[in-house]
């Protein structure tokens, strides 16, 4: 029997609220509704969601704090939900870990839709203690440099001999430039890519996944993420 993917709604609206419900159950998902950010914490303890519907204009704590909250935690895939559709507001969310953003109101096929694609980019693995990994135990496609292992089979990086905690699209976009090192794209490029031709984002959100990147990943002697002024980013690799 498979088990139903788990679906945590946050929304204040309880007709909107129920409205995805409906939907998401449709396509065979298992839901659990709450309508303030205090509840939206509790009930991912005890939930245990595979994503997280997340409305922003909550009461209380509102869904910029939630999604604070859960990311000192969790990796857990996040679309946020807002009828602010400012760029700024986008790239706020995404810059605290959001993995998509849907602007209110939506076309249910639409909402559907994104959850089925962050979903299916979502590669859940066990927490790992940093212990010392062995570059020989990959398997699959990846790409390897001093000090960094990429594998996008497995959904894992291990950098500087160590297992990293990434979400997917961080990790799709470091692998894309590092199968092609030294070559320029623009951020029109990795948005399509990445993100797909649907995506109704703008190229900011590059820049968002490029910073946290950075964050987690500083040059190296033999390579770097590198910003070409004017035009994208690259992979550089030093010879």
């Amino acid at each position: 029997m498979t088990t139903k993917q788990k679906i945590l709604i946050v929304d204040d609206d309880a007709n909107i609220a129920e409205l995805i419900s409906l939907y998401l159950i449709k396509e065979c998902f298992e839901t659990e509704t709450v309508y303030n950010g205090e509840d939206a914490v509790k009930a991912f303890a005890s939930f245990q969601p595979d994503l997280i519907l997340l409305d922003l204009m909550l009461p209380g704590i509102d869904g910029y704090q939630v999604c604070r909250e859960i990311r000192k935690e969790s990796q857990v895939p996040i679309i946020m939900l807002s009828a602010k559709g400012e760029v700024f507001d986008k790239v706020l969310g995404l810059e605290l870990g959001a993995d998509d953003y849907i602007i209110k109101p939506f076309d249910s096929k639409e909402l559907v839709a994104r959850v089925k694609a962050v979903l299916r980019r979502t590669f859940v693995q066990p927490p790992q203690r940093p212990s010392a990994v062995s570059p020989h135990q990959q398997h699959g496609e990846y790409v390897e440099y001093p000090d960094l292992i990429v594998n996008i089979t497995n959904y894992s990086v291990i950098y500087m001999g160590h297992s990293l905690e990434m979400p997917p699209k961080e990790l799709e976009l470091l692998y894309f430039l590092a199968a092609s090192p030294n070559q320029v794209f623009t951020r029109e490029q990795l948005l399509d890519h990445i993100w797909g031709y649907d995506y109704a984002g703008d190229t900011r959100t590059v820049d968002v996944h490029i910073k946290r990147l950075r964050e987690k990943i500083k040059d190296h002697q033999s390579w770097a993420l590198t910003t070409v002024w004017g035009i994208g980013y690259k992979f550089e690799v030093k010879r």
